[in-house]
């Protein structure tokens, strides 16, 4: 398969500090891919290279065939890249499907123009600001029933549990009409249940809409169950890349989240001590 994403070679430093370190990474259309390592591996970093929150020192970002280097954020996302983030972030006194609408932004500003005539027809009320409003609103009434929170467009997104919340916050990504979507932690903070159905979900991303995805996660029973190709960062270099299969017998791997001394002792099957990757 064609590659989407194609990452060369990028180094992105703060200071005497080198966040990530030379890395490659290649992510083909419509699979879902994981990115792990241990505490302050660079994971996130490394989204924010992808997303225009940092500019890398040296390499390429090349994205459905463009260059992203030089992009804001809002650039790449209406590029086709969407992502949420490690932390919740939403507007939390709005409704569910409000914060649902913002996500649709990127693609209500493509022609020159429309700002200013989406807000002469704010004040004026025109039929053609009503017809957008309503598709806005209908597009996103049917992503919050896609990802399982029908009926629940009224309320108040910050009385919503907080699985809920993240689900809210992938709606709002996919609200832009992503190619690839970017998952930071997307199962943190849920019980094993809700674990099991944000992998559902994933999969529903990938497989009904067409959307890459490629998740940060520290949940090894979700990376491993549903990862078709997985990166390992440590102290920002790539440290493997393969399989599930491959990645959960890798020496290096065990070495980099367990030490040396349970080395070739411990596995990757998604215990316990293994589900302590925050960073």
């Amino acid at each position: 398969m064609a590659l989407l994403l194609d990452v060369r070679n990028v180094v992105k430093r703060f200071g005497g500090l080198t966040a990530v370190n030379d890395v490659t990474i290649g992510i083909e259309e419509r699979s879902i891919s994981a990115i792990i390592g241990p505490n302050g591996a660079g994971k996130t970093t490394f989204f924010n290279l992808l997303t225009g929150i940092y500019k890398p020192d040296e390499g390429s970002i090349v994205f459905n065939g463009r260059s992203l280097i030089g992009l804001r954020p809002d650039q790449v996302n209406a590029a086709g890249m969407a992502r949420t983030f490690q932390s919740i972030r939403m507007f939390p006194g709005m409704t569910v499907l409000e914060n649902v609408m913002v996500g649709m932004h990127s693609r209500l500003r493509d022609k020159p123009g429309t700002e200013l005539r989406m807000l002469v027809e704010s004040l004026t009320r025109l039929g053609g600001f009503n017809a957008q409003e309503k598709h806005v609103r209908e597009k996103s009434s049917d992503l919050l029933r896609f990802v399982g929170l029908a009926g629940k467009g009224d309320e108040i997104s910050r009385n919503l549990p907080y699985g809920d919340q993240r689900r809210v916050e992938i709606a709002r990504a996919l609200a832009s009409d992503p190619q690839l979507i970017l998952l930071d932690e997307p199962t943190a903070g849920m019980n094993p249940n809700e674990s099991v159905e944000a992998m559902a979900l994933f999969r529903r991303i990938r497989d009904e809409l067409g959307i890459t995805v490629v998740l940060i996660e520290h949940d090894m029973r979700v990376v491993m169950g549903i990862s078709e190709a997985i990166t390992v960062l440590d102290y920002g270099q790539k440290i493997a890349e393969g399989s599930p299969a491959d990645i959960r017998a890798n020496p290096r791997v065990i070495e980099a989240y367990l030490g040396r001394h349970a080395a070739g002792t411990a596995d990757m099957n998604g215990e316990e001590h293994l589900n302590g990757d925050v960073a």
